[in-house]
């Protein structure tokens, strides 16, 4: 028999001890060290005959190349975050938070994948076939190459996967399933550990499209070790709020595509459905004619949003004034509030200063910069701007507003939402011709982009 000896892992990024600590020295956290049992001799782990592979080195130059061939869904937004299509044999994670609307975007996406007469599989650990037929009905997710099965045994989840041989196989959720031979609990690191390389193991050599559901922490971030998330091919957060109808799809790791792309879906009484312009939705309840409240073009990838940024400038009762963002980079803010101080002489040391992007998405890039200012001062002067402005450009440390990439795309997104003028970097201009319609003004430093906004 196997010798059985006690470790401690953490939940959190799968460092191991041989002794319980408070605080993990790997990554900080507290009380996250779990008690575990691990056999020290493994006996041969279950479907030996899927993982073995008779494969030997080849030299790269003899490797044949040529793009991937993809699986697309009938889910536009999801072919944009993966890249373009499921890719036959990777491992995709997929997480969010619980009842977000993840088993149902996973159900939605197996039968528009067997309608197309492939092979899908869906194993679920947490619903029985019953309740997943419920939902199926609901969402007219119905077909008879549509293969359901409810398990979290790894033996018979192998034994389901010979017998179908499937496309497409969907686990909900890696954190139920469990290896016999691994002595641990199902959802310990060791067994989410385990679990997850078999199944990485079976998606490359049999060429099975796989995802994967994992649950997510207080934090959210994905729960298990750390390490889960370099194992896989793909990594997508499911986001926003669960007492409101939109949601998030972002990839935060792709090795078959880009990071930068983000799906936006409704929930439906159908189930969840594309959200085609984005721009509409952020600005559907934008007040007009109201201080502090101006429109950026924004990119996501390769798609152009349009949101609203909001700012408040308040005069504060204490001696160190704050300064709070939201969907924006803190530290950015802080930047732009000293440009304004230093450079257009606004005297913002006395006052709370509250920056905020409509719609709840985050805007990572630094052509939000301009817009984020003329916001602040328009509240701090208490002078609306025009409700037909987009603003877009990089602010530098001396007051110059920097060009930035595809204002092309930026400014053709404007027009074709009725807005009548652009304030823009001037150096952006150069290489492309203007359309017809909307009012174009390029600026070289914020009192420039100031005197436009407020002239």
């Amino acid at each position: 028999m196997a010798k059985l000896k006690t470790k401690f892992a953490c939940t959190e990024c799968g460092n191991e001890s041989p002794k319980w600590m408070g605080k993990c020295p790997g990554c900080g956290q507290w009380n996250t060290m779990v008690e575990e049992k691990e056999t020290v001799v493994k006996t041969q782990g279950m479907g030996s005959t899927l993982i073995q592979t008779k494969e030997k080195p080849r030299p790269i130059i003899h490797i044949e190349s040529g793009q991937e061939k993809r699986i697309e869904t009938s889910n536009q937004e999801l072919n944009r975050v993966l890249g373009g299509g499921v890719v036959p044999g990777s491992l995709i994670l997929v997480g969010g938070d619980p009842g977000i609307g993840k088993s149902t975007l996973l159900l939605q996406t197996s039968h528009a994948l067997a309608s197309k007469k492939l092979k899908v599989l869906y194993i679920s650990g947490e619903e029985s076939v019953r309740q997943t037929r419920l939902r199926a009905d609901r969402l007219g997710a119905l077909s008879d190459t549509l293969y359901v099965l409810c398990e979290t045994n790894m033996e018979q989840i192998n034994g389901a996967i010979e017998s179908v041989n499937p496309d497409f196989l969907v686990i909900d959720s890696i954190q139920t399933v469990y290896d016999p031979q691994v002595q641990s609990a199902p959802g310990s690191v060791s067994q989410v550990r385990e679990c997850t390389a078999h199944f990485m193991r079976v998606a490359k050599i049999k060429g099975i499209a796989t995802v994967l559901v994992g649950h997510v922490t207080k934090e959210g971030a994905i729960a298990g070790p750390r390490m889960l998330e370099h194992m896989v091919d793909c990594v997508l957060y499911f986001e926003g709020e669960r007492h409101h109808t939109y949601r998030l799809l972002r990839a935060v790791k792709n090795r078959f595509g880009s990071t930068n792309e983000i799906g936006i879906f409704e929930m439906v009484e159908e189930g969840l459905r594309e959200v085609n312009n984005p721009s509409e939705l952020f600005l559907s309840e934008r007040p007009m004619g109201v201080s502090g409240s101006t429109v950026v073009a924004s990119m996501e990838g390769t798609r152009p949003v349009l949101v609203e940024m909001q700012a408040l400038v308040a005069t504060t009762n204490f001696p160190s004034p704050r300064r709070m963002a939201t969907g924006i980079d803190h530290n950015r803010m802080t930047l732009i509030v000293a440009v304004l101080e230093k450079r257009m002489g606004m005297f913002l040391q006395t006052q709370d200063a509250y920056l905020n992007v409509a719609g709840g998405i985050r805007l990572d890039e630094p052509a939000v910069d301009l817009a984020a200012a003329v916001s602040i001062a328009s509240s701090f002067r208490d002078a609306p701007t025009r409700p037909f402005d987009v603003f877009f450009g990089e602010i530098g440390l001396t007051g110059e507003v920097r060009a930035v990439s595809r204002a092309e795309q930026r400014v053709k997104e404007a027009q074709k939402l009725g807005f009548k003028r652009v304030i823009m970097p001037k150096k952006s201009l150069k290489g492309w011709t203007p359309p017809k319609g909307i009012e174009i003004i390029g600026v070289e430093t914020v009192a420039e982009a100031l005197s436009a906004a407020f002239g």
